[in-house]
């Protein structure tokens, strides 16, 4: 698959891509280089206390999980 890089350096990533990931509009990708390759990786939430990316919320702008969530209304 080939796309172009408009005069603003963007590409477009294609829909059956997006989908494949579940790439959502507003969602956030990694950049990296890897050797001689231009890596996207989908960001995932993670827990700001302890890493964990599965039952993540937001939380003022923080990601925070279940568990952490349940030790802090238990102080």
């Amino acid at each position: 698959m080939v796309r172009k890089i408009d005069d603003l350096g963007r590409i477009v990533v294609p829909a059956e891509t997006r989908r494949l990931f579940n790439i959502r509009e507003g969602d956030e990708l990694a950049i990296a280089v890897e050797n001689d390759a231009i890596v996207l990786r989908k960001l995932e939430a993670s827990c700001v206390f302890c890493d964990e990316t599965v039952d993540v919320v937001a939380f003022h702008g923080r990601g925070i999980c279940h568990r952490c969530r349940q030790e802090l209304t238990d102080l």
